[in-house]
């Protein structure tokens, strides 16, 4: 979970923010996040350190989901109408 002690968001949020500043498209995202995933695994530990790492990607994923998309796609439907009757 993102939901980590508030005095430990203060050595990461700086720098997240000055390198969301720089990013352009999906593909430097996509870089930056495959980048910052190979240096945390080097050097390598194994499979359990390659399975948790993929564990915290599809949680990242399911959160972002949780968190952004349903919302949008909630207001989307308020505002458009649904599919399903």
């Amino acid at each position: 979970m993102p939901y980590i002690d508030p005095k430990r968001r203060e050595v990461f949020d700086p720098h997240i923010s000055a390198l969301n500043a720089e990013l352009r498209n999906p593909g430097e995202l996509n870089y930056v996040m495959s980048k910052l995933l190979q240096l945390y695994c080097d050097p390598p530990d194994g499979y359990i350190m390659y399975n948790s790492v993929m564990g915290v990607l599809e949680c990242v994923k399911q959160e972002f989901y949780r968190k952004v998309v349903v919302p949008y796609e909630e207001r989307k439907l308020e505002e458009n109408g649904g599919v399903y009757p």
